[in-house]
């Protein structure tokens, strides 16, 4: 609910109500670290699950191969596919004969030209010249047929493999090899470079932080020392009960010393 002043009594000129901002430092305030984003990874195919190749406690990158569904069925299909692709020879056959067709062609044209043999002879080498040339291309589109359900395949097959959309950690394993995956979910991933920091700050302070503005974060125990993060979003609406507003800050952890989960304070610059 957005924070609001009711007007009070008309006087003498009109006065605009206002959410009136604090002086001096402004105070160290607690916060909370979070993981800046929180990824459950399923997949929207049906399958048994053959493989994990992750657990808790392990870093991903983007892109990188989580779980794999059993594809025996999609193994076969490209095998199946890469076979019916395999027509280069029976294609070079067919450029052959319609290199040749057009080359019987020509000579007879200049046969019949001679009067060397019949119009019959003239038409027919034009005819087996036309259709060694509708063969060819027949040929040719098989196999771009053919070529584009290997693509077919392989890509059927690619998407039995879960994986990663995001740089992060495995913060959990919902499943075991063996099981029956339907719409659910089989690991969780959070990105924890950078982290994320929630601060809820007292209406007063409103308009005295703004994006960009730095700030020291000390989080608790176990980790050590003050780091510096820098605010990415201030909430522009009060909540009325609590007389508080919400920022956040973006605070890099490169080397994941930081653990997310932890509470800590902040003192903004």
């Amino acid at each position: 609910m957005p924070f609001s002043l009711e007007a009070g009594p008309r006087t003498g000129q009109d006065e605009t109500p206002a959410v009136s901002a604090g002086t001096g430092p402004l105070p160290e305030l607690d916060c909370v670290i979070e993981p800046d984003t929180t990824v459950s990874v399923g997949t929207r195919f049906e399958g048994v699950l053959d493989t994990i190749y992750v657990d808790r406690g392990d870093l991903v990158e983007a892109g990188q191969a989580l779980a794999e569904l059993d594809s025996e069925l999609e193994l076969a299909n490209v095998a199946l596919a890469a076979a019916r692709a395999d027509l280069e020879a029976e294609l070079r056959a067919k450029e052959a004969n319609a290199s040749l067709g057009e080359r019987r062609m020509s000579r007879n044209d200049r046969l019949f030209e001679k009067r060397a043999i019949s119009m019959e002879a003239k038409d027919e080498g034009e005819t087996n010249a036309v259709l060694a040339a509708m063969e060819l291309e027949q040929a040719r589109n098989g196999k771009r047929v053919a070529d584009l359900e290997l693509a077919r395949a392989r890509v059927s097959l690619d998407q039995r493999t879960l994986r990663s959309p995001i740089d992060g950690m495995v913060v959990d394993r919902m499943m075991a090899p063996g099981e029956l995956v339907t719409d659910q979910a089989i690991l969780r991933l959070a990105r924890i470079d950078p982290l994320r920091v929630e601060v809820i700050v007292p209406a007063q302070h409103y308009g005295r932080i703004s994006r960009g503005m730095q700030a020291q974060i000390t989080p608790e125990a176990p980790s050590q020392g003050s780091h510096t993060a820098s605010v990415r979003i201030v909430d522009g609406v009060i909540d009325a009960a609590s007389g508080t507003f919400g920022v956040r800050l973006e605070l890099p952890n490169p080397d994941h010393a930081i653990p997310a989960g932890l509470g800590c304070k902040v003192r903004f610059q």
